[in-house]
């Protein structure tokens, strides 16, 4: 990924399964934070969830967040990142979900009735390293 803190581009492999927490605004100004699964291209940190959740209600609206991906081996080390939501698309969303579900769980995604996935591609600004 462009930019990324070179130390710790291992946080973003699909083998360290490291978890993301994602801080998203409420429509009162409160923060909210959810641990998530997510994975990276060369340019945005790839998040998936099912359309009408809080954080998706919430990242529609108020497009900006902050995020903190954990090292799964030392939970001192961690990096900090602010960014915008630069799109977010359905196409493609339940092949994604499969993808995070096999490289977190190491099983296939179970599609649940009614879900409508959705991929939001987030544009790191601002890194704070620990």
């Amino acid at each position: 990924m462009k930019n990324f803190p070179t130390e710790y581009l291992d946080l973003l492999k699909d083998e360290t399964k490291a978890y993301m927490f994602l801080a998203t605004i409420m429509a009162d100004g409160s923060p909210q934070v959810t641990p998530i699964w997510f994975s990276a291209d060369d340019e945005f940190i790839l998040i998936n969830t099912n359309e009408g959740r809080v954080k998706d209600k919430n990242m529609k609206a108020r497009p900006r967040v902050a995020l903190v991906i954990q090292d799964p081996k030392d939970v001192y080390r961690y990096i900090g990142i602010r960014g915008d939501i630069a799109e977010y698309v359905r196409e493609g969303a339940d092949d994604h979900i499969n993808q995070l579900s096999i490289k977190y769980d190491e099983k296939p995604w179970k599609y649940r009735e009614g879900q409508k996935r959705i991929i939001y591609k987030i544009k790191p600004i601002h890194f704070d390293p620990h």
